[in-house]
């Protein structure tokens, strides 16, 4: 049997691109990872891909790392609810297009980005949300934002040799994580958090797995220069979602809320404040923030069903039970 041609991805060491390379390295594909630190590297290392040691903004490893490979998954990416707008153009925006470009040089045959729903979010509830909603460059939100113009870079990018596609998946979650779920353990230790607006509104999340199973059909199956939503499929209430996933972590949700038009001027306050002074850390509320844990989402993955031939790999309830059973 003839050899898969290689494989490579960026982001390697994070929660996505290192279920990615599990993936792919169990389906016989050889990988090669981009790792910015020796702690990466070892990382991507124990995933099963080979290290290549460099970041974004280095156009030779970029080009090493692409060399002789038939697909690139891009999964780095400047993640987090605060920061300098520069910092979150330089790594997403013109860190996608290096690795673009490093990709197109190296012959490279399909780009798949690893977008988010955040690029369309700009404050307002999403209900069913399909393909068909623009992109939001002019978010106040910076990583809303940058991730918006990072998608317009990898779409526009689509020909010339180079075919480009796009994967949102909505709050990833499962086994893993190295973000997302230990921020909101901390802060209900910390005695931070709060259900903003009851925590009541509808969601839709995406298991790894799930988001995994997306790159990997956009890879084979995407049409070029498209972008598809992924997620578990039928939406969840949040806090009810929520409670059960911090349970998972042995951590019980605390009852107190904050109402919404207060935690929407509060963080736009905040944001001010922390911008014209030169007051340390993050501020105690954002945007971003408000905006990924307070608003309905609710995705349509009809066109990932019916042109990647995508369906859930593992139900909501599926992955909290087994999220449970596992060591902590």
């Amino acid at each position: 049997m003839e050899r898969a041609a290689p494989a490579f991805v960026t982001g390697g060491s994070g929660f996505i691109g290192s279920t990615l390379i599990r993936r792919l390295t169990e389906a016989g594909r050889p990988v090669r990872a981009l790792a910015r630190s020796d702690a990466a590297a070892r990382k991507v290392a124990d995933s099963g891909a080979e290290p290549v040691r460099g970041d974004l903004g280095d156009a030779q490893a970029l080009r090493q790392g692409a060399a002789g490979c038939e697909l690139a998954f891009h999964a780095a990416a400047r993640l987090g609810a605060w920061g300098p707008w520069e910092e979150f153009e330089r790594i997403n925006v013109q860190g996608t297009r290096g690795a673009i470009e490093a990709c197109r040089a190296a012959g490279v045959r399909r780009f798949v980005h690893v977008g988010t729903e955040a690029a369309v979010i700009s404050g307002e509830p999403l209900h069913d949300a399909d393909e068909s909603l623009p992109l939001r460059p002019d978010s106040k939100a910076h990583y809303c934002a940058s991730k918006a113009m990072a998608e317009q870079v990898v779409r526009d990018a689509s020909g010339d040799g180079l075919e480009t596609v796009v994967v949102r998946p909505r709050f990833v979650w499962g086994p893993g994580d190295t973000t997302l779920l230990p921020q909101i353990v901390e802060l209900v230790r910390s005695g931070r958090f709060a259900w903003i607006g009851g925590g009541r509104q509808r969601t839709s999340v995406t298991h790894v797995d799930n988001a995994i199973e997306g790159l990997v059909l956009a890879a084979k199956h995407g049409r070029p220069g498209q972008a598809y939503f992924v997620t578990d499929g039928k939406p969840v209430v949040f806090r009810d979602f929520m409670t059960r996933l911090l349970g998972t972590q042995g951590v019980e949700a605390p009852d107190r809320t904050l109402p919404l038009p207060l935690a929407e001027a509060t963080a736009a306050a905040c944001e001010t404040l922390w911008r014209r002074l030169p007051l340390r850390g993050e501020p105690p509320l954002t945007r971003t923030a408000v905006w990924l844990s307070a608003l309905e989402v609710t995705i349509d993955i009809s066109k990932a069903r019916g042109e990647l031939g995508y369906e859930p790999r593992v139900s909501t309830e599926e992955g909290l039970l087994s999220l449970r059973r596992q060591p902590r």
